[in-house]
């Protein structure tokens, strides 16, 4: 039987669902296939319990915040970039 529930995708948590998957697995693992079905439904009714709230307009650029530097990148360990800075 189909699990059908009328909750709109960007309604549900992902890290919700990815938290109560991560604490059932153990139970999947250690069922048997006649009590399979019906943790799976639970699984499915606890990650309709954690649905986020409506945010109308929400949709945020995928940009990186932060400009370039003009300093190169530090290609050594720290300790040998100091001792270069102090003999120089």
């Amino acid at each position: 039987m189909l699990y059908v529930s009328r909750t709109p995708p960007l309604r549900l948590s992902l890290q919700g669902a990815r938290h109560h998957l991560n604490n059932f697995i153990p139970q999947f693992l250690a069922t048997s296939s006649k009590k399979y079905l019906q943790i799976y439904r639970i699984l499915l009714t606890a990650i309709l319990d954690k649905l986020v709230p409506n945010r109308p307009g929400r949709s945020e650029a995928r940009v990186r915040k932060r400009r370039p530097k003009a300093y190169p990148l530090m290609t050594k360990p720290r300790h040998e970039l100091r001792k270069e800075l102090q003999a120089a």
